[in-house]
């Protein structure tokens, strides 16, 4: 194990901590492979009956992957064909596919900062998962904010999100709390920062075999206290300016909208990459139709698609390297972006027989 992933089992569960505070735990390669090879050596040891993944700190389970890696790494090599990120994207989604299908219980304490690939390792599948979020929790699926797209499974967990919340997720980018988590499905239980220490001595304390019902029954005495979801509040506006059918569509239908809560969408969206929030739509009415695995492979072309076009390079120097935050996105206007463009992210990279992820 390397230094930013600590392994144990305690009382017949197997406990993961991340323990790279500095970085809001990003993942990096070497923390994905420690990740696979403990839940792999887990997932058949008769001795582990159960698996919860948590941080060393409660500002964050995991903030994504490493960006500034994958800027260097691209920026290195011509068109962004680095072996590195091949590995990493690679690694990482056939390490997301390993947990929706986990087949023992899997706890995800999501405290703080839980973004984009930690969703990826939070989302246990609906027969395995059991993710657990506070009032600090700040959930968000942020990709299209550096020129990607939903990864790590977000093209089937966004596109299978009640009405259209998964592509006000998805096309915003913008950051959600505990109460709106539950209310989009992407948490399960309530349990606040205060009893969260709580929470982790009776994981301690309970063996594995139980430990689904006893963190259930903890939790039942806080529900309903994570407050109120604004997206529930706002649902119906929800699906009607973000189900126009595109993302210009969506913009012109906000532009209508003078309420605060669609002002700060359309401003988030007038923000982000054009031709990438147009690829995200055409992703999730795609993955809405297929099954994680096949979301998984779609989305795996379209990581080296993007980092052939560059957008993600782009989108992380203007963000994280130079922080100007004035990307220079291409195209730059949403105006300007063809459907042959947001074709062309979906087009085969590899025959499907050596797809890098055609043994999941």
């Amino acid at each position: 194990m390397s230094e930013f992933v600590q392994t144990r089992v305690a009382n017949r569960t197997g406990v993961i901590t991340l323990d790279r505070p500095k970085a809001l735990n990003s993942l990096s390669l070497g923390m994905v492979r420690d990740l696979a090879e403990a839940l792999e050596a887990w997932r058949t040891d008769t001795a582990v009956d159960a698996v919860v993944i948590c941080s060393s700190s409660e500002k964050a389970l995991c903030a994504g992957g490493d960006i500034r890696f994958f800027h260097e790494v691209g920026r290195a090599t011509p068109m962004g064909g680095s072996a590195l990120l091949e590995d990493f994207f690679t690694e990482e989604y056939a390490l997301n596919h390993l947990i929706h299908y986990y087949p023992k219980p899997y706890v995800a304490l999501m405290e703080g900062v839980v973004m984009g690939g930690g969703m990826g390792i939070a989302q246990g599948g609906p027969d395995c998962g059991i993710r657990i979020v506070t009032e600090g929790t700040k959930m968000a699926m942020p990709e299209v904010n550096i020129g990607l797209f939903p990864d790590v499974g977000g093209s089937h967990f966004l596109s299978h999100a009640p009405g259209q919340l998964g592509n006000y997720l998805g096309l915003t980018g913008l950051t959600i709390g505990a109460a709106d988590a539950l209310y989009v499905g992407l948490a399960d239980l309530f349990v606040p920062q205060a009893q969260m220490a709580a929470l982790k001595e009776l994981i301690e304390t309970t063996p594995g075999s139980g430990l689904r019902a006893a963190i259930v029954a903890f939790a039942e005495q806080f529900k309903g206290q994570a407050g109120d979801s604004m997206l529930e509040a706002n649902r119906a506006g929800i699906d009607k300016h973000f189900g126009a059918g595109s993302v210009a569509a969506v913009m012109a239908s906000l532009e209508q909208d003078d309420g605060a809560f669609f002002q700060k969408a359309l401003g988030a969206m007038r923000q982000r990459s054009p031709l990438m929030m147009c690829v995200t739509h055409e992703l999730l009415v795609r993955g809405a139709k297929l099954d994680v695995a096949d979301c998984l492979r779609m989305e795996r072309t379209l990581v080296r698609h993007n980092f052939e076009h560059g957008e993600v390079l782009e989108g992380v120097r203007a963000l994280v390297i130079d922080k100007d935050n004035a990307p220079k996105w291409n195209p730059a206007g949403l105006q300007e972006v063809t459907p042959e463009m947001v074709e062309k992210f979906f087009a085969p990279v590899w025959p499907a027989r050596a797809h890098p992820l055609r043994h999941l």
